[in-house]
């Protein structure tokens, strides 16, 4: 990986000669920091390791709840006041475009200073030399749209100067993290009021913020590492639940196909009315040649069938398939396909882009699905079509950081789809749509209440409406 160009140094010389010779931040830049600390920690793990990519004095470094926290900056001067502000950090005196660090950590932060950089391309490439396969990059810059208020700020003195920079579209900035290999996840605007004003301030941020995204003064993208297929294939569980479903069972095995280096298929049973149980039996029983394994539960509700599979699941991939076959079970090979190949993290099942037998879905439903669609577009920052395809996908290792971290939600889905989407958002895990051909069932009657559940789930979203994004 070559160097920067020799007027890219230049350029680097000039920034750092400010920076060693600039004043500390006033109290609205303080102020402005505290706003960045407290989203920067909604989506940090406290466990994680942190390494922040033009720390300056370490004024937001300091306010990370991070395990490990490092920081560099091209000015010495800088990094002298990190060190004194956050003893128990590290700091180096380095330029992100010549990074060289031998750790590699969960999370970069690039906060406000990537118009700075000499070359953002290099910059993108550099990071790649610290990150691992499930690192997660955060960069945060200003909305092109408040470049005049900004000026009128520095003129006035509210806000500190800044050395000559680039004032980079959001269009921008993805292009060149695509261009040295990131893969962005969300984008999402935060910060309207940047300085305390008794009280507006917190309201407009918290309330309004999240309504008018555009208008707001800072962009945060989250990134993740371009991935290379793993060489060897990876196992698969598919968690299958089964509530009165007697007749799918054995069509659940038949047509479910080998996956990978080797597919088992898990039964959760939950306290059928007809002969769901013995019908499982005998379907493991006549099939040896099948990985099954076989359980009932003990407690209620589809997500709770879905954990218990979860929780025995030996397989590096873990899918659910709904026992009433709606989703055809020989789709499954393209859920496995988008996280074998690495094209994503998470895989949801989405009815709504083909068309469907035509008693698949009655139209009320049908109605409630694109519209949770939509809030959950919006809510998650990512395109998600269909929130209640039963189908969902992630990888072993990934569910059990969501399982790990489900207390920030609470155990408040029963059903198992929105707890898993929410988790993956938390984690800023990259989720793709995976269109299926829905399909009318051939045994039993459906276990959705319409009105009842449409009205718990409308209450799961706004509960995570306030996690999320009302914070």
């Amino acid at each position: 990986m070559s160097g920067p160009s020799a007027i890219a140094r230049q350029h680097l010389d000039k920034v750092r000669a400010f920076f060693d010779t600039a004043t500390p931040p006033n109290a609205p830049a303080r102020h402005y920091r505290a706003l960045l600390a407290r989203y920067y920690n909604l989506l940090i793990p406290p466990t994680a390791s942190v390494l922040e990519i033009g720390c300056g004095g370490g004024e937001l470094l300091a306010r990370i709840q991070a395990r490990r926290k490092v920081g560099v900056d091209l000015s010495p001067h800088q990094v002298e006041l990190a060190r004194a502000r956050v003893p128990g950090a590290e700091f180096h005196v380095q330029a992100g475009e010549t990074l060289e660090l031998s750790e590699r950590f969960d999370c970069i932060l690039i906060s406000d200073t990537l118009n700075f950089s000499a070359d953002v391309q290099m910059l993108f490439e550099r990071l790649q030399t610290v990150a691992h396969a499930d690192t997660r990059l955060f960069v945060n810059f200003h909305n092109s749209l408040w470049r005049p208020l900004l000026s009128l700020a520095t003129l006035f003195g509210v806000k500190n100067r800044q050395p000559q920079s680039s004032w980079l579209a959001t269009s921008d900035v993805v292009n060149l993290m695509q261009l040295g290999g990131w893969s962005p996840i969300t984008c999402q605007g935060r910060v309207l009021v940047p300085v305390w004003l008794f009280g507006v301030d917190y309201l407009a941020n918290r309330w309004l913020a999240p309504l008018l995204q555009w208008f707001c003064l800072t962009i945060f993208i989250a990134a993740r590492p371009h991935r290379q297929p793993a060489a060897a294939q990876p196992t698969v569980s598919v968690i299958i639940p089964a509530r009165n479903e007697a007749g799918n069972i054995a069509a659940a095995v038949l047509r479910t196909p080998e996956m990978g280096a080797g597919t088992e298929l898990i039964f959760v049973e939950g306290h059928s009315k007809d002969d769901t149980w013995a019908r499982i039996q005998q379907v493991a029983r006549e099939h040896p040649d099948r990985k099954i394994k076989i359980m009932q539960q003990t407690g209620r509700g589809k997500g709770d069938a879905v954990r218990l599979g979860f929780a025995a699941a030996t397989g590096d991939i873990l899918m659910i398939l709904d026992a009433d076959l709606t989703m055809p079970p020989e789709e499954l090979p393209k859920f496995y396909a988008v996280l074998a190949h690495e094209q994503a993290e998470f895989a949801n099942g989405v009815r709504l882009v083909y068309p469907m037998d035509e008693k698949a879905m009655q139209f009320l439903n049908l109605c409630a699905n694109k519209a949770f669609g939509l809030i959950f577009t919006w809510l998650l920052g990512q395109p998600v079509k269909d929130t209640l395809c039963g189908t969902k996908v992630l990888r072993r290792a990934h569910y059990e950081r969501i399982d790990a971290n489900r207390a920030y939600f609470g155990d408040f889905d029963p059903f198992g789809d929105f707890d898993l989407l929410f988790g993956a958002a938390k984690l800023n895990l990259k989720i793709a749509d995976v269109p299926i051909r829905y399909k009318e069932r051939t045994y039993g009657e459906t276990n959705i209440q319409r009105w009842k559940h449409g009205w718990l789930l409308l209450r799961m979203v706004l509960f995570a409406a306030r996690k999320l994004k009302f914070t």
